[in-house]
């Protein structure tokens, strides 16, 4: 039965685990930061102010917050063997987490909140991803 399940289970090398966690920081950040921009277009003014503030709360989201979770999924991830579940690449814990945050997505969407509030919100979660997805490239790189 295991061997069945073996088979059919989307193995891969560690370093692909790697560039999979640093890739999708990475891209769902891009995303973030896409859709901020998207709600900002229509606002004339505050425009820079918004971009700014969304930027230094990123620095301090990034530094304090996300780091540390980069930093101890990729040692989580450095301690897998070759052959393990691409599915791996989070902690059942973190994916509960990443769908409690598509949740609040969606509510955030729905709701009727100012555009800009909005705006400032995905650009700080989006800028923030992308700057500590810089340690997955780092370890990505490290083991090339």
């Amino acid at each position: 039965m295991s061997t069945f399940i073996d088979r059919l289970k989307p193995a891969a090398r560690t370093k692909t685990i790697l560039l999979l966690s640093a890739g999708l920081w990475t891209l769902i950040g891009c995303m973030l930061i896409s859709k901020g921009l998207y709600r900002l277009s229509p606002l004339p003014e505050y425009k820079l102010l918004i971009i700014v503030s969304a930027a230094v709360a990123a620095i301090f989201k990034s530094k304090f917050i996300l780091d540390r979770a980069a930093v101890k999924g990729i040692n989580r991830i450095r301690t897998f063997k070759d052959g393990t579940c691409l599915g791996a690449v989070y902690s059942v814990k973190t994916w509960l987490m990443v769908l409690c945050m598509i949740g609040m997505g969606v509510i955030l969407r729905s709701s009727s909140l100012p555009m800009t509030l909005l705006s400032f919100i995905y650009l700080t979660i989006g800028l923030a991803l992308v700057a500590s997805s810089r340690h997955g490239w780092k370890a990505w790189f490290n083991c090339i």
